[in-house]
């Protein structure tokens, strides 16, 4: 117990240093690594907690899908951080108050759910089948009508994205495919019979050699 203990903290210290160099960190890329960091600790403090499908879901979901994709936008898109940062540590304080207000808040509602005590025991059958099956049969049984609804917002939310992208703009250049595919080379390449013409050279002057000097 002592020894999960002391992991506890040493993960929760090192997921606070990494969640406050996120926002502090002058390099972009350096936030999305220390990003990556801080999910790395939640995910073993969530080990210790018992909670392995979480934590599993944690490092696949987000380190391994959507941390790569941040890093491959910030890498391609070359943000300007200086102008970003412009006046970061004049709101920081009360950026550093809001938040401290919303943890308050969370810690208020979802204290009551944090009380082991009075959790009822596992059975055996239960024990059996482990978490993630169980997590699974809770989802969708009990669970199951808002896990369609948040589906559905999801579902909106990236069709909205792709509608907002796909959108024609006035400064965007692109090429129609299906008009590509049907070109043809007469579409493309006119032939054109020409008369060959040569012309002469012009005549020196009587008073200048060929060469421009004077006769």
């Amino acid at each position: 117990m002592e020894t999960t203990t002391a992991l506890f903290y040493v993960f929760s210290a090192i997921l606070l240093f990494a969640a406050f160099r996120v926002i502090t960190a002058r390099s972009t890329v350096h936030a999305a690594l220390f990003l990556v960091l801080a999910f790395f600790n939640a995910a073993c403090v969530w080990m210790l907690l018992k909670a392995e499908f979480l934590a599993i879901s944690l490092v696949l979901v987000y380190v391994g899908a959507v941390m790569v994709l941040f890093l491959f936008v910030v890498m391609m898109l070359d943000f300007n951080t200086d102008a970003l940062r412009q006046g970061f540590w004049k709101h920081f304080p009360l950026a550093g108050i809001i938040g401290l207000v919303i943890a308050v808040e969370m810690a208020v509602v979802l204290l009551g759910g944090f009380d082991v005590a009075e959790a009822p025991a596992p059975t055996p059958e239960q024990v059996e089948l482990g978490n993630s099956k169980l997590l699974g049969i809770e989802m969708y049984t009990n669970y199951l009508y808002p896990l369609q609804i948040a589906a559905v917002i999801l579902l909106v939310g990236i069709v909205s994205a792709i509608a907002l992208t796909m959108r024609k703009r006035k400064d965007s250049r692109y090429v129609d495919p299906s008009r590509q595919v049907k070109v043809k080379k007469a579409d493309r390449l006119r032939i054109v019979s020409m008369q060959p013409e040569v012309q002469r050279a012009a005549a020196p002057a009587d008073n200048q050699t060929p060469t421009g000097g004077q006769a």
